[in-house]
């Protein structure tokens, strides 16, 4: 079979105003970016403020591993396959972060046969909201130092400057960095750190605003340093909002592109679960909400880091309600989790996936907690054996999940049928009774014991002495009932990588904990997990080409 960017490249794209017609969107609703990819009109989405929601299915995962879940291809294969049964759906995504894809993970447009295009438009700087945003953050950076250099009438302690510089790739040695070197001119000289644009604040804030009054809102109470008093000092303090908020202006409408079966998708924003809240736009998901029958979203890596996220910070501030969860496995992942190593992977083994299914086993029973019917679907690989299938399906069943086979990598939206009737049924036939696993009463510490507990299977969480101190001086500045933020690794329940499986008895360490005031939560470091990215061995930026008639190679 072709590799994905040749799939994507040999695709027959549709004109976007003709996909936008499935979405009863006129050409003038759209700002067109070429062809193929436009941003949606802030009138359209007041246009379409009224109309009925549809029904909200979030896609997540088992913790990642080496061997491959698919959440992205099955969130595309089942909008694929709910369109191909005549429904009216739309998938609501995150854009790709160009680190990951010049770093370990290539592309994240979905894969095979469900796929989003233009693939490389996507992946690369698709219509520019993350250079808006990373300009955005460092207007922000600029103004601050600037405003010390300019007589510092705030009182700026430069030992108690919090903001951060971003730029989207992954670059280990900005992670700390001395800036100001120079003559009296080039500034104060002090420590500065740069985090990835994903996990900047104002990517979480672009994410989780209704609106521009709620963006400019937002952006003024972000907070930047501490005074020599210990006060906070925000944007709004040193006039950074309005600027801001106009580089961000485009970057605040959604973007419409299409699958590979022209399937409707809306991609807006990209925050990283494992450092940041792992969800698309709630702008985007709204309006999808009043543009389709079926919402099909994901958050993301695991169900413990994106799933939680987005239930109990996006769910919970923008009032939310999800209707069903797609829990996405692999056969091959579930033996990895039960110690077989990568090489064996295609060997059955019913003694090694018995092991490695309390992987899932948890993700069902949290998911299970915030009162949604969950759907778990394998993805599936020609290595898969019917003993092993019939006992996953089994395992399922018996815990209350309906269960699909997804072939949608090697068939598109016809090898998401069985999925998507699943996914029906499961709408049809049960309720959802959603609520967060706690609430904003709850003090800081016991609402990051509450998810390390609840949510990871940790035996209780041990806190830094310099956390336990920034903990007590956000509940003294009135943070105390915004919801948690966990930045954990991403490939096991608990903060250390090497713990597959359902890990028992662990302590969940907490070593930094801040205010994202703007986005409306705290902020948790957890384990070694880092804000800044670094490259591997051999990345992914080795096979990246362009041919000498401007066609992209090696991108996934």
């Amino acid at each position: 079979m072709k590799s994905d960017i040749e799939i994507a490249q040999s695709a027959k794209l549709l004109p976007i105003t003709e996909v936008a017609k499935v979405l009863d969107i006129d050409a003038d609703d759209l700002e067109l970016y070429g062809k193929y990819k436009a941003k949606i009109s802030d009138e359209y989405l007041k246009k379409i403020e009224n109309n009925q929601n549809g029904k909200l299915i979030l896609v997540t995962a088992i913790n990642p591993t080496p061997a491959g879940e698919g959440k992205t291809t099955t969130s595309v294969g089942l909008g694929q396959a709910l369109g191909r049964l005549g429904k009216k759906a739309v998938i609501a995504l995150r854009e790709p972060s160009l680190g990951p894809c010049f770093g370990v993970k290539g592309g994240a447009a979905g894969g095979g046969m469900a796929q989003l295009v233009p693939m490389e438009d996507l992946n690369l700087h698709f219509t520019g909201d993350f250079h808006a945003i990373t300009a955005a953050n460092n207007l922000c950076a600029a103004l601050l130092d600037n405003h010390i250099q300019q007589g510092n009438e705030l009182r700026i302690d430069t030992r108690q400057i919090v903001w951060k510089r971003c730029i989207d790739m992954n670059d280990r040695v900005l992670r700390n960095v001395v800036v100001g070197m120079g003559n009296k001119m080039d500034g104060f000289v002090r420590e500065d750190h740069f985090v990835i644009t994903v996990a900047s604040e104002v990517m979480a804030v672009l994410c989780l605003a209704e609106d521009m009054e709620d963006l400019k809102r937002r952006l003024d109470r972000m907070i930047v340093a501490y005074n020599y008093d210990g006060e906070p000092v925000t944007a709004g303090q040193l006039k950074a909002t309005g600027a801001m908020a106009a580089l961000l202006k485009d970057a605040m409408k959604p973007n419409l592109i299409q699958t590979l079966e022209h399937t409707p998708a809306i991609v807006h924003g990209g925050p990283f679960a494992n450092i940041a809240h792992g969800c698309n736009s709630v702008r985007a998901t709204k309006a999808a909400l009043k543009m389709a029958d079926y919402v099909v979203t994901e958050a993301g890596f695991g169900a413990d880091l994106g799933a939680e996220k987005f239930f109990d910070i996006k769910c919970r501030q923008a009032g939310l309600t999800p209707d069903a969860v797609v829990l996405v496995a692999t056969i091959r992942a579930l033996k990895y989790n039960g110690g077989v190593s990568k090489d064996s992977l295609n060997q059955e083994n019913l003694t090694a996936l018995e092991r490695g299914i309390v992987n899932l086993e948890k993700h069902i029973e949290n998911l299970h907690k915030y009162g949604v019917p969950v759907v778990v679907t394998l993805n599936a690989f020609v290595s898969d054996t019917q003993a092993e299938i019939r006992f996953v399906k089994k395992f399922c069943n018996d815990r209350n999940c309906d269960f699909a086979i997804s072939k949608v990598w090697e068939q598109g939206g016809e090898g998401g049928l069985e999925l998507a009737g699943a996914v029906l049924n499961t709408l049809e036939t049960k309720q959802s009774h959603f609520s967060p696993i706690y609430g904003n009463s709850l003090s800081i510490i016991e609402k990051i014991i509450r998810i390390s507990k609840e949510i990871y299977g940790a035996q209780d969480a041990s806190f830094a002495p310099a956390a336990v101190k920034q903990i007590e001086k956000l509940e003294k500045l009135g943070f105390g009932d915004l919801p948690i933020c966990m930045a954990k690794n991403q490939y096991s329940l608990s903060d250390d990588p090497n713990l597959l499986g359902r890990p028992k008895g662990f302590i969940i360490n907490v070593r930094e904990v801040y205010v994202s005031a703007g986005a409306g939560f705290i902020v948790v470091l957890t384990g070694a997990v880092m804000t800044m990215p670094g490259l591997p061995k051999a990345p992914a930026a080795y096979q990246i080409d362009v041919t000498n008639e401007g066609v992209i190679t090696g991108l996934f």
